[in-house]
């Protein structure tokens, strides 16, 4: 379908990660049990906090939602990731490549804003801890879970609108696993200057942006920590180590990803993996593993499961 009176585009070509068939049976089997890691162990963490009366805080009402948001973000790649390993000719219509944009860009966008929302939450609770209770309510939590939902759908519209508009009438080939704002318009037959920054404005520095908010807000907690020297804030401090972990490895690559420029695109096939495929699939690893009220929640719903 043309889009306008310019494109005539109708599908776009994945390169994906290799031609090979033994390398593309090695990457399916992979990355299936990735996606099945970050399905299975989101869910997890989602039908325990919701079962779980002990775990009625605001942060794991937050972690909860992280989990959602990783098993929506490694959803809208994965599945058409892994189908395409198993064909030879790896095709996506136009309108598909669009959609699977806008919705990459809505729920990873909805993941910054919530990671950052949750660095709030620690801070409070470490740094102002006699008026945590006060401060997040649970109508609270909810509104702010909503902005974040907002936040997203409004950074993603505008990428994707900006996207649309462009004529696409030439090469088609994409060399990625997924549609993304700085691999499509490099395909765009108009002067890509404007339009890049743009999108790196939007893209590049919402991610730092939000990053710089995570980072100075857990160098307060660390601050807070060095003066009060109790076992009750080494154990916040050691849950923030955790969370500033998973932030890392989110951030970092999409800062890098969409600050550069974006005739540099086609070079971070391996580097759109880590907050793709990787990076939702550590929230349960992390979150379970180190934390021992979210272990002794999971032990308690697999002995109320064998009942």
């Amino acid at each position: 379908m043309a889009v306008g009176n310019y494109s005539q585009v109708t599908e776009f070509i994945l390169l994906g990660f290799s031609d090979k068939k033994e390398l593309q049976i090695l990457f399916f089997i992979f990355f299936f049990l990735v996606y099945a890691m970050v399905l299975l162990g989101n869910l997890l963490i989602m039908v325990t906090v919701m079962t779980d009366p002990k775990l009625s805080s605001p942060m794991y009402f937050l972690l909860c939602n992280l989990s959602f948001i990783d098993i929506c973000c490694t959803s809208v790649t994965s599945p058409k990731m892994l189908v395409d390993l198993l064909l030879q000719r790896k095709a996506i219509a136009f309108e598909d490549c669009i959609a699977q944009l806008f919705f990459l860009h809505f729920i990873g966008a909805s993941e910054m804003f919530l990671l950052t929302v949750m660095a709030y939450d620690r801070y409070i609770a470490i740094c102002k801890p006699l008026r945590y209770t006060a401060i997040m309510s649970r109508r609270l939590c909810w509104l702010l879970v909503l902005a974040c939902w907002l936040g997203g759908f409004l950074h993603s519209i505008i990428q994707t609108l900006l996207t649309i508009q462009l004529p696409f009438c030439g090469p088609n080939t994409i060399n990625n696993y997924f549609c993304d704002v700085p691999l499509v318009i490099q395909l765009a037959c108009t002067d890509l200057y404007v339009t890049e920054w743009l999108m790196a404005s939007n893209s590049g520095l919402v991610s730092l942006v939000c990053f710089s908010v995570l980072v100075t807000s857990y160098m307060l907690i660390l601050l807070t920590v060095r003066i009060r020297f109790a076992e009750g804030h080494w154990k916040a401090l050691s849950t923030c180590s955790s969370h500033m972990l998973v932030v890392t490895v989110f951030f970092v690559p999409c800062i890098f990803t969409y600050l550069c420029p974006f005739s540099m695109a086609s070079s971070k096939k391996h580097v759109c993996m880590i907050y793709t495929v990787f990076s939702p699939v550590m929230n349960p690893v992390i979150y379970t593993l180190r934390n021992n009220e979210v272990k002794a929640a999971v032990w308690r719903l697999w002995k109320r499961c064998r009942v």
